[in-house]
């Protein structure tokens, strides 16, 4: 089964796990330190790949999923500025993630983006417990 990439509220003790949990886990991961992360109207955070050298490494989970699964559980509930791609992750391996749609960081209305890409992560910043430091 393809292993598919969580960032935002998938993630353990986030309000949409119940769509993985069922599924293996198969640990915390990071992106490779190519990629800018957006909170999209402070509700969900978004992964955009850039090559302007202004990337970084981005904390998230790693979950053993069929691709059924990923189509009938995951991406129902997925809004509809995202879209399922392929990212990379720190060691090379090439995995299943949501990412933010062509076009959406140009035509977002003002303030509905906010780049936090500094911050690492969306548990950083939301300022969400690891569940690996209880």
């Amino acid at each position: 089964m393809p292993a598919l990439f969580c960032s935002g509220d998938a993630m353990r003790g986030g309000r949409l796990h119940h769509n993985v949990e069922k599924h293996p886990f198969l640990g915390a991961v990071r992106t490779a330190p190519s990629y800018r992360l957006f909170s999209v109207r402070d509700a969900f955070p978004a992964l955009l790949l850039t090559d302007r050298g202004d990337g970084a490494s981005v904390a998230g989970e790693l979950y053993d999923v069929s691709l059924e699964s990923v189509r009938t559980e995951f991406l129902p509930d997925e809004p509809p500025e995202l879209e399922l791609t392929v990212i990379e992750l720190d060691d090379g391996r090439s995995v299943l993630a949501v990412g933010l749609r062509p076009g959406v960081l140009e035509g977002a209305p003002a303030g509905e983006l906010t780049e936090i890409t500094a911050h690492g992560g969306w548990r950083a910043y939301r300022g969400l417990p690891d569940p690996d430091d209880a």
